[in-house]
């Protein structure tokens, strides 16, 4: 499980933390109305007017230019799901780890039940997968690593094949300077043809944001290779344990068990007091980690100040 930012002493409730989220969703939202339906160019169209020899100028096409900000919205758009992401790791780790407790058994382990003499089978450890290599990370790597995710997939949802930035690139070159079109049997009128963008600005925005792409990337790539090698180097260690186990095991199989009535009624009374103790320790945990708060991260604090200052607002 990955490591979550929770503290008994400040930081965000969980209802705060979910409003949060759902504003930074909201923004997100907006940011994508904003640059949806990015074109080259408009169309207008000169039309006369009945009984009359002038003409009047209709748009049949609305353009709408690339964002000046575009870099800023991209990047506000990724910090917005990054601080989302991060609201609600910690939202769903906080039930989880709730569940966990409400779950969780005594542990016998070193009492154990008496038994008589028969073959010990060893305890033997399953191999972990990647969430173990996650778990190992600092809560600062997983912020970053979520960060830098967000960042490269958003710019490069963008930037890549067939996104909105390479159609417009594509497109720009083969755009006719006039276009014709009959309202008239037997005439053609013209259709001006305004372009609002240069290629050279096209390709500036689009180096800019590849650049940021690679860097993040890069970012993404190398924490998945060191939760990768984390993983393989806990395997390694895990099946040593378990070879040890093995051999311990053949060992003590060779050892005759105590007798078994007064090893019986001795090992009952203790398994009675490690539940009393357990369930004791359980619930006071159980009351702790219900009031714990999410401790905003540092990276993400300045998302969240502008909407806790909107929900006070309100």
């Amino acid at each position: 499980m990955k490591k979550l930012s929770l503290t008994p002493n400040k930081g965000l409730s969980l209802s705060q933390a979910q409003s949060v989220s759902n504003l930074c969703n909201q923004r997100a939202l907006e940011i994508d109305s904003i640059l949806s339906g990015i074109n080259n160019f408009s169309k207008t169209v000169e039309l006369p007017l009945r009984k009359s020899s002038s003409t009047k100028t209709r748009t049949i096409l609305k353009g709408k230019e690339m964002p000046v900000d575009v870099v800023e919205l991209l990047i506000e758009k990724s910090r917005l799901h990054a601080c989302q992401a991060f609201l609600m790791e910690n939202i769903k780790g906080k039930d989880n780890w709730l569940t966990q407790i409400k779950k969780s058994q005594p542990d016998f382990s070193e009492v154990g039940i008496p038994e008589r003499p028969k073959q010990v089978v060893p305890t033997l450890f399953n191999n972990v997968d990647e969430d173990f290599g996650w778990s190992q990370l600092s809560v600062n790597e997983i912020c970053e690593y979520q960060e830098a995710e967000a960042y490269a997939a958003h710019i490069g949802q963008f930037i890549h094949k067939g996104s909105t930035l390479d159609k417009l690139r594509k497109e720009l070159p083969n755009i006719a300077p006039i276009e014709w079109m009959t309202i008239k049997e037997g005439e053609k009128t013209p259709v001006d043809i305004i372009v609002h963008h240069k290629p050279e600005q096209l390709m500036e925005i689009h180096e800019n944001l590849a650049k940021l792409h690679r860097e993040y990337e890069q970012r993404v790539n190398y924490y998945k290779a060191k939760v990768k090698n984390l993983t393989t180097e806990e395997n390694a260690r895990i099946a040593k344990v378990n070879a040890d186990a093995t051999n311990d095991a053949e060992k003590t199989n060779n050892i005759e068990s105590a007798k078994f009535q007064t090893e019986f009624e001795r090992m009952a009374g203790v398994r009675r007091a490690i539940q009393q103790e357990f369930e004791q320790t359980r619930q006071a945990k159980i009351k702790e980690v219900a009031g714990m708060r999410i401790d905003v991260h540092t990276r993400f604090q300045p998302v969240i100040d502008i909407f806790l200052k909107q929900l006070d607002n309100q």
